[in-house]
């Protein structure tokens, strides 16, 4: 789905790419922007993209980048976090409130208002993951493009507004250290963290494990974690390197839009980004006013964006990562889990929108 520029080689594009990237950086920080490091790299990503000029996505070592914030996440777990999780038990019992809302609202918001597919609608609704919806809608016969748009515009604005919400009506502050440097780490520690990044998204990729790049690393991460074999977070340069390739991830992913999907596709996802971050700011605020966690964590928590994400703004904002963690991958999961079944219930069957089309269909096609 992605627009090739004629002429221009995949080395070139990625190398483009790279320079955009650091450019956007430099911007940043040159002109003291909150995370230069995230935000630099997306908005000239996404000033490429609108330009048509030769950006690609970061592609493998995008993913391998997600392996060391699934490492982040996992050390994170320490016996005091897991002895907290019965407190947790009131606030997680809100994400499938959300989950459920969400879908009840976004459903009949795409299939009624944009006259997307059965198919396309049902996994638009969806505040999951984008490659995971893509694929559950794909396998449907939802339009590919048009998914992957409307998630791409939901996870991007609120990956720029969330910092803003975080200054400005929480008083935070972004400059959190996010690690200690590479060189002041135990060598033997950062060598198991290597091996417990790619032996744990191979090993969740093998038996099929969604999200498997950080929740593999996560899960083996947290277990060394809780037995006392490693005891501090990857190098503060590893995060800052996969905070870049998910901002480079994030405005790449507007390669090839046409006008024609700008209107319809991207409007769209801006529209249910707002009804949904309205859902999430409720929620947050049942949890805030119960005071069951400080406010940035519940903020953090109930944020409709990926676990990516999510995890980068909780490590530089200070929050409990550990808690703001949880409550994605539960969110992820019953999305996961549920999501195909109560497709079959809602009428969406494998194939669908391959005979039912809106009368726009060719809208999300470049």
């Amino acid at each position: 789905m992605t627009a090739k520029t004629p002429g221009v080689s995949e080395v070139f594009r990625k190398a483009f790419t790279f320079a955009v990237g650091i450019g956007g950086v430099v911007v940043f920080w040159a002109l003291g922007m909150p995370l230069p490091f995230l935000l630099g790299p997306l908005f000239g990503c996404l000033l490429a993209a609108l330009m048509r000029l030769p950006v690609t996505k970061a592609g493998k070592i995008g993913v391998i980048m997600r392996t060391v914030l699934g490492v982040a996440i996992g050390t994170s777990i320490t016996p005091e976090v897991v002895g907290r999780m019965p407190q947790m038990a009131a606030s997680l019992s809100l994400v499938p409130v959300g989950v459920m809302l969400t879908a009840l609202i976004g459903f009949p918001f795409f299939r009624k208002v944009y006259h997307y597919d059965v198919a396309t609608s049902w996994y638009a609704a969806m505040p999951g993951g984008l490659q995971e919806m893509v694929l559950f809608g794909k396998e449907a016969g939802a339009n590919v493009r048009a998914l992957t748009l409307i998630h791409a515009t939901r996870l991007m604005i609120i990956v720029l507004i969330a910092p803003v919400v975080l200054t400005q009506y929480f008083d935070a502050e972004l400059d959190n250290p996010i690690g200690a440097p590479a060189a002041t780490l135990p060598l033997h520690e950062m060598a198991i963290m290597a091996v417990a990044a790619i032996a744990g998204w191979k090993g969740a990729e093998r038996i099929g494990l969604f999200g498997a790049s950080i929740i593999g690393p996560m899960l083996l991460a947290a277990a060394l974690s809780l037995t006392g074999v490693i005891h501090h977070r990857p190098p503060a340069e590893a995060i800052l390197a996969a905070q870049f390739f998910i901002g480079i991830g994030l405005g790449a992913g507007y390669v090839g839009v046409t006008l024609k999907e700008i209107r319809r596709d991207v409007v769209a996802g801006v529209i249910f980004v707002v009804i949904v971050a309205c859902l999430a700011a409720i929620l947050a605020e049942v949890v805030i006013f119960f005071e069951l966690v400080p406010p940035v964590d519940g903020f953090l928590a109930f944020a409709p964006a990926g676990q990516a994400e999510m995890a980068v703004l909780a490590i530089v904002v200070g929050a409990d990562l550990g808690y703001v963690v949880l409550h994605h991958v539960a969110r992820v999961f019953l999305i996961i889990t549920c999501a195909p079944i109560a497709s079959r219930l809602a009428g969406v069957k494998r194939g669908a929108s391959a005979t039912e089309k809106p009368k726009d269909q060719s809208a999300g096609k470049t």
